[in-house]
C-alpha cells in the first residue's frame, strides 16, 4: 500500500466526491441553484485542468487489478468530455431558470453521467467498460425526463431508454460471446487469445458483430440511428446539447478500447461492418436532413453524418493486416469528434441564446434575419455551420481532410469520392441556414437574453474553430501523440 500511487485517479475520484456533496446540498438548498450551479463549474472545471495536465504524461497507469487504466488518451477524451459538460452548464443557466428546471437534479444526473463517462473511457475489462456505460445511460435516460410537464420530454425518455436497453443488449451479448471463447474479461488477454491461434473464428465473428451493433447504437450511426431524431428533439435542449457531445467521445472510446485493443486480429471483420455503418450513415444523414425544418432534428441528422465520418478514420486504420496507417487514422477520427464536440457545443449554445421564457428557438424560421438582431452572432453560428459543411479556414474542413487522407491512404480511393459527394449534399443544408439568417427578413425581434459569461464563452467557441482550421498541426499532433503513447505503435 505504501508504494500505491492513486494520484492519476485523483480526478475521478474528487469528482464522486462532489456528485455527493451536490447532491447533499440540494437536499438542504432545495430553492438555492446557485450554490448548486457554482459547485457543479467549479468541479467540472477543476477536471479540465487536471485531465489536461495528465494527458501530457505518456505513461499508461492500471488500477484496481487492471479494470482500470489511466493513459494518455482517456485523459484526453475525459478532458473534452469535461469540458463539453462545463460548457453545457454555461450555456444552459439561464434556459434552466426561465423554465424552474435549475434544480440540483439536473446537476447531479450530468456529472453522474459523466462519472459513467470517465470509467467507460478508462475501462480495460469488460465489466468495468459496461459499468460506466449503464452509468452515464442511466443519468441521461432520466434527465430526458426531467422536463415532468412536457410531453414530448416524457416520450423521448421512453424511446431513449427503451432504444438503449436494446444497445445495451447487443453489447452484453457479444461481451458474453467472447469473454466465452476467450475465458478472459481484460481486453489484453482477449487479444493474446485472439492472436494465438483461433480455434473457431465463426464465434468471435458472431461476438464482434454484436459488439460492434451496439456501439453503432451508441454513436446514433445508421441504420442503428432510429433514436437521434426524436430524442434530440424531444429533450429539453440542455439535455440534447449534452447527449449530443460528450457521449459521442464516450463512444470514440468504445471503439478504440473494444476493437482496437481488444480485438485488433479480427480487424478484417469489424473493418468491413465500420464501412457500412460508415457509408449509411452518411447517406442517410445527409439525405434526410435537408427536408428538416426543425432545428434540433436538422442537427440529429447531421450528427448521423458525421458519425460516418469517424467511423471512416476507424475503418482506415489497419490495410491488408498492416499497421502502417493506423497511428494517423486513428488520430484524425481522434481530431474529428474533438471538433465535432466543439461545433455541436456552439450550434446548440446558439439556439439556447434565442430562446426565452414560453418561447422554444428550435424551428429554422426562428433564425432568421439574426444577423439584423445580433450581427455578431450571427457570424458566430455562420462559423458553426461552415466548419460542419467543411468550408476552410474552418477546423471541419481540416477534420475532415484528414479522414479522407486516411481512406485514400488505405486505398479506398473510391469511398473517398463517394463521401466528398455526400458532403456537398450535406453542405446545402448548413448553408440555408447561413442564407436564413443572413437574407430573409426576422420574424422575431425581441432582444436576446442571455449573461455575459454565455456570450463571452459562445463567441470563443466559434473563435475556436478558426484557430483549429487555421493552425490545426498541434492540436493533431497532440492526438496522434496520445494514440501512439496508449496503443504504443
Amino acid at each position: 500500500m505504501q508504494n500505491l500511487n492513486l494520484l492519476p485517479v485523483l480526478p475521478d475520484g474528487i469528482l464522486l466526491i462532489m456528485i455527493m456533496v451536490i447532491m447533499i446540498s440540494s437536499a438542504f438548498f432545495v430553492q438555492n441553484s446557485k450554490i448548486h450551479y457554482a459547485l457543479s463549474v467549479a468541479t467540472t472545471a477543476f477536471l479540465v485542468v487536471n485531465y489536461a495536465i495528465a494527458a501530457s504524461d505518456s505513461e499508461s497507469y492500471h488500477f484496481f487489478s487492471n479494470m482500470f487504466v489511466a493513459d494518455p488518451i482517456s485523459n484526453l477524451l475525459k478532458a473534452f468530455s469535461s469540458l463539453a459538460v462545463l460548457v453545457t452548464f454555461i450555456y444552459s443557466r439561464d434556459y434552466l431558470e426561465a423554465r424552474r428546471l435549475n434544480s440540483g437534479d439536473f446537476y447531479v444526473l450530468s456529472l453522474f453521467s459523466l462519472l459513467g463517462l470517465a470509467v467507460m473511457i478508462s475501462g480495460n475489462n469488460f465489466l468495468s467498460i459496461y459499468l460506466g456505460l449503464e452509468m452515464m445511460s442511466l443519468s441521461l435516460y432520466a434527465l430526458t425526463a426531467i422536463w415532468r410537464d412536457s410531453k414530448s420530454s416524457i416520450e423521448s425518455a421512453m424511446k431513449y431508454y427503451v432504444l438503449g436497453a436494446l444497445a445495451s443488449g447487443f453489447l452484453l451479448y457479444g461481451m458474453s460471446i467472447m469473454y466465452g471463447a476467450t475465458g478472459s474479461l481484460e481486453l489484453a488477454r482477449i487479444s493474446e487469445v485472439i492472436s494465438s491461434g483461433i480455434p473457431n473464428k465463426l464465434i468471435f465473428v458472431f461476438g464482434t458483430v454484436f459488439i460492434v451493433s451496439g456501439i453503432g447504437f451508441k454513436l446514433g450511426a445508421a441504420p442503428f440511428h432510429m433514436w437521434v431524431p426524436d430524442v434530440y428533439q424531444g429533450a429539453p435542449t440542455p439535455v440534447t446539447l449534452l447527449i449530443a457531445s460528450a457521449p459521442k467521445l464516450g463512444a470514440l472510446a468504445l471503439l478504440l478500447r473494444l476493437l482496437v485493443e481488444g480485438m485488433l486480429p479480427l480487424a478484417i471483420d469489424w473493418q468491413q461492418m465500420l464501412m457500412i455503418l460508415a457509408v449509411l450513415s452518411l447517406v442517410v444523414g445527409n439525405l434526410t436532413a435537408i427536408v428538416q425544418t426543425n432545428t434540433k432534428r436538422l442537427l440529429a441528422y447531421s450528427t448521423i453524418s458525421h458519425m460516418g465520418f469517424l467511423l471512416l478514420g476507424m475503418f482506415s486504420g489497419v490495410v491488408d493486416g498492416k499497421l502502417d496507417g493506423i497511428e494517423s487514422a486513428y488520430a484524425s477520427s481522434l481530431f474529428y469528434s474533438i471538433v465535432y464536440l466543439l461545433t455541436t457545443l456552439g450550434a446548440f449554445g446558439i439556439i439556447l441564446l434565442l430562446s426565452r421564457k414560453d418561447f422554444e428557438a428550435e424551428q429554422l424560421v426562428d433564425l432568421k434575419g439574426l444577423s439584423k438582431r445580433s450581427p455578431w452572432f450571427a457570424f458566430v453560428m455562420l462559423m458553426l455551420m461552415f466548419s460542419l459543411a467543411g468550408i476552410p479556414p474552418f477546423g471541419g474542413f481540416y477534420a475532415k481532410l484528414g479522414v479522407l487522407h486516411a481512406v485514400i491512404n488505405a486505398g479506398m480511393t473510391w469511398l473517398a469520392v463517394v463521401v466528398v459527394l455526400f458532403s456537398l449534399i450535406g453542405a446545402f443544408y448548413y448553408l440555408r441556414i447561413v442564407k436564413i439568417m443572413y437574407f430573409d427578413e426576422p420574424q422575431d425581434v425581441a432582444p436576446l437574453q442571455s449573461g455575459t459569461s454565455m456570450r463571452v464563452l459562445l463567441s470563443l467557441n466559434g473563435l475556436v474553430l478558426l484557430y483549429l482550421g487555421i493552425l490545426p498541426d498541434m492540436p493533431m499532433d497532440w492526438c496522434i501523440q496520445s494514440i501512439r503513447a496508449t496503443l504504443a505503435i
